[in-house]
């Protein structure tokens, strides 16, 4: 049987659960499927999603390093760039880039450090 792999879900660190809310439902637009912790007292491990984009969310100490990087490959850019710069976020204001190896690319960062480049290849023939 050949080798297959399956969906990839990034695990990033956050510090404050209000600003990971405010940052990914509030500007990214992502809903909050669940949330764990094991007391009142305990950190946050959370999943949020948008379609089939999900990320995993955790206050945990050692779960994840901030200021990670994620590629994330989509179609519709330019409506995901307008929809953000129509949010007037505070905190970012990303800029809609082509890149010099074939790509548009839309990076947000997160208030953790953590980066998200949403990227679309670019059609060579519409170029």
């Amino acid at each position: 049987m050949a080798v297959q792999f399956g969906r990839v879900i990034p695990t990033l660190r956050i510090f404050s659960l209000e600003k990971a809310r405010e940052f990914y439902v509030g500007f990214l637009g992502c809903q909050v499927d669940w949330e764990h912790t094991f007391d009142l007292n305990a950190p946050v491990y959370m999943q949020v999603s948008r379609g089939d984009l999900v990320f995993h969310l955790s206050e945990h100490h050692g779960d994840a390093t901030p200021g990670s990087a994620v590629m994330v490959y989509m179609t519709g850019i330019e409506e995901l760039h307008r929809e953000l710069a129509g949010k007037q976020y505070r905190h970012n204001r990303p800029g809609l880039e082509r890149r010099e190896w074939g790509v548009m690319q839309v990076s947000v960062t997160d208030p953790f450090g953590n980066r998200i480049h949403f990227t679309q290849p670019i059609d060579k023939a519409a170029s």
